[in-house]
């Protein structure tokens, strides 16, 4: 009989078992299930609802069935639904009517609950230490080629020329900003719901600042029926996981744009790279495009979590149980994926000279020729207008506008003066920027410097 099952008068169809079940998934959270139980027979034993002898014997025991358990020689039952009876079934097995006392004032609304805000600490934790890596590689790769150009984009075509490190700064911001949302989802995630029973509270005195403590929670659930029948921190975990999986499929489609042939910016290390089964040429970025992806689905998890949460009334509904599917498929993609992801980048080959020579093609200079005729008084929508005239004129004769003489230059403009070639030449293109926050040389040394500030209180 179930052990639920006093209320009725029949068994449930096998069926009905499999389809109710969420052993199959759920026994993820065995360990916290066992952390929060012993949390709660400590606190039994502390409010008299339970002896110390009969607290003692259930902790104990339930610190056996985790090391059994951890060990291979429990096998879970899908006719015990889920984790949190297959642990009690186990433990009432062991000792007897003293481990049915273990669900005291307890439901399993808010110990599942609890399992997963103990799971989710866990999770976010190994992940923020997977982004702070990836930052740190970011971070070494800017040092070391704060001088290699590269043609920056817009719209995919040539704008101006940048510096790798530059462009590496750019993806290290998006992953900080990435980790400071993780950080605030722990925040909310660290609120106790144990002890709130199943919707209402409990009629026993017991104590949940306790429970908060000896958990490590910082807070506790204030509303009963709200800890029970919420899983918005859930919610905000995925969809800063959708964040996180969306700049890491960005920086791979850049990656895999670099390294075709058409580019040929970088190259990927062999053991990230596989071939083809056909072509024996070829050398392909599958590792990136599977990250790519993958983000796809991290989505689709975001999706269904909140269709599932959408419409359901307070407070506990059994819809709910689908909510662990897309939440632990969501942390085990992004935890592979920034893995693999900073293993790649790392080992990374940067053609420097390919990536010089493409920034010097393109009029990448136009705007700083422009900024020139500014710098002698004429207005910059004129400048911007004379300078897309000798672009013009430069592609029908095949010239880059370095190449125009003084003469052809002030044919356009009386303006011109031998400093302008100065002023156009990529390096200086890129020194020339005196904004915070430019590719100069400068600028992306404040930023380095920022970075490493950043991570040594990380």
């Amino acid at each position: 009989m179930k052990l639920w099952g006093g209320r009725f008068s029949k068994e449930t169809d096998t069926i009905v078992d499999a389809f109710n079940a969420s052993i199959t998934f759920d026994s993820k959270l065995y360990r916290h299930d066992i952390q929060g139980s012993i949390a709660h027979a400590k606190m039994l034993a502390k409010q008299g609802i339970l002896s110390d002898s009969e607290a003692s014997l259930i902790i104990e025991t339930l610190e056996n069935i985790l090391d059994d358990i951890e060990n291979g020689e429990i096998e879970f039952s899908i006719d015990l639904e889920d984790i949190h009876m297959n642990i009690e079934k186990i433990l009432t097995d062991r000792i007897g009517d003293t481990g049915k006392k273990l669900h005291t004032a307890r439901s399993r609304n808010d110990q599942v609950a609890v399992d997963i805000r103990l799971y989710m600490r866990d999770v976010i934790t190994e992940i923020e230490g997977h982004i702070r890596n990836l930052l740190r590689t970011l971070l070494e790769l800017a040092e070391k080629h704060q001088d290699t150009i590269i043609p920056g984009y817009t719209h995919l075509q040539r704008a101006q020329p940048v510096t790798l490190a530059f462009h590496m700064m750019a993806y290290f911001q998006m992953f900080t900003r990435d980790l400071d949302r993780l950080k605030d989802c722990y925040k909310r995630t660290n609120c106790l719901p144990l002890g709130s029973g199943a919707l209402a509270g409990t009629t026993y005195s017991t104590d949940r600042h306790f429970l908060m403590q000896e958990l490590g929670f910082d807070k506790i659930c204030t509303n009963a029926m709200d800890a029970v029948s919420d899983r918005d921190f859930a919610i905000e975990f995925i969809s800063n996981a959708s964040i996180i999986m969306m700049h890491l499929s960005r920086f791979c489609e850049e990656l895999i744009l670099w390294s075709s042939s058409e580019f040929g910016f970088v190259e990927m290390d062999d053991a990230y790279s596989t071939g083809s089964s056909i072509m024996p040429q070829k050398k392909n970025p599958d590792v990136a495009e599977l990250i790519r992806g993958k983000t796809g689905s991290v989505y689709g998890n975001l999706i269904n979590i909140l269709t599932l949460m959408k419409a359901l009334p307070l407070a506990y509904n059994k819809d709910m149980q689908e909510d662990k599917p897309p939440l632990f498929h969501t942390a085990d993609t992004l935890k592979d994926c920034l893995i693999i992801f900073e293993a790649m980048i790392k080992t990374l080959k940067i053609n420097q000279e390919k990536m010089f020579v493409s920034a010097k093609t393109g009029f990448m200079n136009a705007t700083d020729a422009a900024d020139f005729l500014v710098s002698k008084g004429i207005p910059f929508r004129k400048c911007h207008e004379i300078v897309g005239h000798i672009v013009l004129d430069c592609i029908q004769s095949g010239k880059a506008i370095e190449d125009l003489s003084l003469a052809e230059l002030q044919g356009y403009s009386p303006e011109f003066d031998d400093s302008v070639y100065d002023k156009i030449n990529i390096k200086s293109c890129i020194e020339a920027k005196k904004s915070f926050g430019s590719t100069s040389s400068v600028s992306v040394q404040q930023m380095i410097e920022e970075a490493k500030k950043y991570l040594e209180r990380e």
